[in-house]
């Protein structure tokens, strides 16, 4: 886990040690252990790196890394890479690149990626269960090739300028600002999140808050050769959706409980001491439960949480559960209103784009919590509720499937259980229209989109005029189940959940693992149907099932469900948060983005996760255009 950036330029004045220095001191809280610069011989090729030592600490695992397949005659190493994140199978990868004839002389994940891609090329990408993003330049075909893992859990932003023939590439925007690219704010992704709350363009995955620095899409990579005026970027895996198994439901407990297990004791590989964070729902305690299990001794882990003593949201009495079942050593903090003050600029700087809302501060500062304990590998229980249909807006979409295909004493059994169970869901005459007319349910949903943009009364109409292009957000084909929780996986949802947690998680030098994104876990729920994720009233059933002898039914047959929630609303409420809203107010009126009137409106405290949140909107946008 690290910072990565770099040059590739047919142009050598562009490559320098000293732009390359300030492209990695832009990175320092990624990688607190280490730099390393390195620039091949042309000139035509420039990496840096700053490490987070977290397998083989020893100086020969240092990055940027050079390679050469055994027969490689020129004395100048052939492969070089830059590389941020892990590969939890890399013991098996590299058992099986040694029966092929290939030597090590590291025990790093670094050194078998590059062997892994001079043996496979690009079908490298396939044998990985890891999350990455990495540059190998290949200096015998002056070729590079880049690419990210799955689902995004590391990011890579690059530009390429077709007049120079130049490619900059690094793992955060600040690092390409640092070598001299130019900062210039998307006015209308701006408008998006100031007017919709959008913090993406799920249709354009490459797309960020800032013209020319482009995003490379999960499950994608780039090959490139230094004279070609084009850059190929290409897809390398994605979810099959479509594939259902028919399965009795013993079996399928009992692959997802290899694989889960798997996954986890992959990701429990390091030289560091391994924590977890603990949020006191059903994700994390599985992740705490399996943890127990497979460490020799069931040694006792750290734990890490946010509580909010007297909030209705509140978790700790859950987590409190989780920890004497386990024994953990358990540590939490409480953030307040004046600590989000103090972070607040910090917490923009290290993010570079818009923040939905608080629930990103306070993992930030579980986080900080963290590093202070000395832990510097987390353990997060991200992506199941995408996978396995855990919020609870995944209901409608299986009851709507199910009447869709005319399962009536299903869907009429299903919906009976989850009101047993005191499931707060509504139903009413849209969902039969969605079942049964989805584009029709589509085309409305954009509607309905476009429309609360341009009846918006705050946003200045110049600005709403001179940004608005008509088409605001992308919206699914939805028929089942599975299709909306493939949206969520792969198109719009976890991603910006990934992009948070890297963030966060870097800002204070801590690599953050997530066990139910290993790819051959999630191909397999999409393998299964529905029933499977939502049965007798439960969402994510099956892990509740595969759990339920590992955990205190309290927390196995948990029926509430609370989305790390803060008391944001309250912290709204306080002078000195509504001081800076205010304060935001005046700058976006100023830069011609609201109107006047807003001025005169008293501040709207929101819940975290409240449909309408103007003025966190305002809050946040204001200080990304005064911090970066």
């Amino acid at each position: 886990m690290c910072g990565i950036a770099g040059i590739i330029s047919s142009n050598p004045d562009l490559i320098s040690t000293t732009r390359l220095q300030k492209m990695a001191g832009a990175l320092v809280h990624r990688g607190p252990d280490g730099e390393g610069l390195w620039i091949n011989e042309k000139h035509t090729a420039g990496f840096a790196h700053r490490r987070l030592s977290i397998i083989d600490l020893s100086d020969a695992a240092a990055q940027p890394m050079c390679y050469s397949p055994q027969g490689y005659s020129s004395s100048t190493p052939r492969y070089t890479i830059t590389y941020n994140g892990c590969i939890y199978n890399y013991p098996e990868i590299k058992n099986t690149l040694k029966s092929r004839g290939y030597a090590f002389r590291t025990s790093s994940d670094t050194e078998v990626i590059l062997a892994a891609y001079e043996c496979y090329k690009e079908n490298c990408l396939q044998h990985f269960d890891g999350m990455f993003s990495f540059a190998i330049w290949d200096e015998a075909t002056q070729t590079l090739f880049a690419a990210r893992d799955r689902f995004g859990e590391k990011p890579f932003f690059y530009t390429f300028n077709i007049t120079d023939t130049s490619f900059y590439f690094a793992s955060e925007m600040k690092a390409l600002w640092a070598a001299g690219i130019e900062k210039n704010t998307d006015k209308e992704a701006l408008l998006y999140y100031i007017g919709l709350g959008l913090t993406r363009f799920p249709a354009e995955k490459h797309r960020t808050f800032y013209h020319e620095i482009l995003s490379l899409p999960p499950a994608h990579y780039i090959k490139w050769h230094i004279t070609d005026p084009h850059i190929k970027v290409c897809r390398y895996w994605d979810i099959d959706k479509n594939n259902i198994t028919n399965r009795t439901a013993t079996e399928a407990v009992e692959i997802f409980r290899s694989l889960f297990f798997s996954s986890v004791k992959r990701r429990l590989r390091s030289d560091v001491p391994v924590g977890s964070s603990l949020s006191g729902g059903l994700d994390s305690a599985s992740i705490a439960a399996a943890m127990h299990r497979l460490s020799p001794g069931n040694r006792h882990t750290a734990s890490f949480s946010a509580v909010f003593p007297g909030f209705e949201k509140d978790e700790s009495a859950y987590m409190q559960q989780v920890v004497s079942a386990f024994g953990s050593d358990h540590f939490t903090v409480s953030p307040t209103h004046s600590d989000l003050v103090d972070a607040l600029e910090k917490l923009c700087y290290y993010h570079e784009k818009p923040i939905g809302s608080s629930s990103v501060f306070v993992q930030y500062a579980v986080h900080r919590l963290a590093k202070q304990q000395g832990i510097k590998v987390l353990l997060d229980g991200q992506g199941a509720d995408e996978i396995m249909g855990g919020y609870l807006k995944y209901i409608h979409w299986w009851l709507q499937e199910m009447i869709r295909h005319g399962k009536w004493k299903q869907f009429n059994r299903e919906k009976k259980q989850l009101k047993h169970n005191e499931t707060e869901f509504v139903w009413d005459y849209k969902n039969y229209v969605a079942a049964f007319m989805p584009e029709l349910t589509r085309r409305l949903l954009r509607k309905r989109e476009s429309k609360r943009l341009s009846t918006n009364t705050e946003i200045d109409p110049g600005f709403l005029q001179a940004y608005s292009k008509g088409i605001i957000s992308y919206k699914p084909y939805i028929t089942r189940l599975n299709d909306m929780l493939y949206y969520n996986t792969m198109e719009n949802g976890l991603d910006e959940l990934l992009d948070y947690a890297d963030r966060n998680s870097m800002s204070q030098g801590i690599e953050l693992r997530l066990p139910f994104l290993n790819h051959e876990l999630v191909s397999f729920l999409f393998s299964l149907p529905g029933n499977y994720k939502i049965q007798e009233g439960y969402t994510k059933w099956i892990l509740r099932e595969t759990m339920k002898e590992e955990l205190p039914a309290t927390i196995t047959w948990r029926k509430d469900k609370i989305g790390f929630e803060p008391p944001q609303q309250h912290w709204m409420e306080q002078a000195s948060i509504q001081e800076l809203i205010h304060d935001a107010r005046q700058k976006l009126t100023a830069a011609g983005i609201l109107r006047k009137s807003v001025l005169k409106t008293p501040v709207r405290p929101e819940a975290a996760y409240a449909r309408e949140n103007k003025d966190w909107h305002y809050l946040i946008a204001a200080t990304l255009l005064r911090v970066l």
